[in-house]
């Protein structure tokens, strides 16, 4: 393909423009707790399994291989709608402009703190709100309840002596109403917490997978290091595996933050990156 001067003024321009914009002030938060043989499943699950294959030296080079089995919704992990809702979205088949947002971190490590089978109530959205503004649509919503510190001591993070009963945990959730109020109100992208599950411990018929699946989002789970990113102004990515026909799957969750973003309250009337992408190709076709 050959450009003409023009264009390749353009080219070189954007490129120049992307990468100072891109590089300038990024930063970029693991919120994933690492796969191993301490990683937290819900009772039931088999054991994580790593297998080394091969670790070998050769003339030339050094060999490594292994293999790795888990379950499907093992420590930091993302709920398919599929996984409490018949026939709604499997992991292969969620979008990937659905496994990002906003980041909207609802912090109630004090409430927490005193009662540890608190859900995230209205109330609790509405002073972020009045904070941090409205929150914006397909935001990546996340309840910080300090339980991230607690992992992956099982006994801590169930809450429990026996945390093979799962009618004995005690930990914070989303209260379904709070639930359903994002879904008619915020059409948020995500759902998320720190602690194992989106309903808090002593539930029994879990109303906000429930919720969630029934409206197509996912819900993200044992999410880590919460205290390391602000209540607003990242944007929340959720790496899923891209599991045939699963219910969900291990994610590499992180969050971007810095210039490159607006925050909540501005978040609204920026222009989406494709929208600017497709302006510019539109424009490099005109010279």
């Amino acid at each position: 393909m050959v450009f003409s001067s023009r264009r390749r003024v353009f080219i070189s321009l954007s490129c120049v423009v992307l990468s100072l914009k891109f590089g300038d002030g990024l930063q970029v938060f693991d919120l994933t707790h690492k796969q191993g043989p301490s990683t937290i499943y819900w009772p039931g699950n088999p054991a994580y399994n790593f297998t080394i294959l091969a670790r070998q030296q050769y003339p030339n080079y050094w060999f490594e291989s292994n293999y790795f089995c888990t379950a499907e919704h093992s420590g930091t992990h993302l709920d398919s709608p599929a996984h409490f809702y018949k026939d709604k979205y499997r992991t292969d088949e969620l979008s990937m402009d659905k496994l990002y947002g906003p980041g909207v971190i609802i912090n109630v490590v004090a409430k927490a703190r005193e009662n540890p089978d608190y859900q995230v109530t209205i109330n609790d959205i509405r002073n972020w709100e009045e904070e941090h503004g409205r929150i914006p649509n397909g935001a990546a919503i996340i309840m910080n309840s300090g339980w991230h510190k607690k992992y992956p001591n099982k006994e801590e993070v169930f809450n429990s002596t026996t945390p093979n009963d799962p009618s004995t945990f005690h930990f914070p959730g989303w209260h379904e109403n709070t639930t359903q109020w994002l879904v008619t109100n915020r059409n948020p992208n995500l759902i998320g917490v720190d602690t194992p599950s989106t309903d808090y411990g002593q539930s029994k018929t879990f109303p906000t997978h429930v919720i969630l699946g029934g409206n197509n989002i996912p819900g993200l789970e044992n999410v880590a290091n919460l205290d390391a990113i602000p209540a607003s102004g990242t944007v929340i990515f959720a790496a899923v595996v891209k599991l045939e026909d699963g219910s969900g799957g291990p994610a590499r969750i992180f969050a971007v933050s810095g210039d490159m973003f607006p925050t909540s309250s501005s978040y609204q009337n920026a222009p989406p990156p494709i929208f600017i992408i497709m302006i510019s190709v539109f424009l490099l076709f005109l010279l």
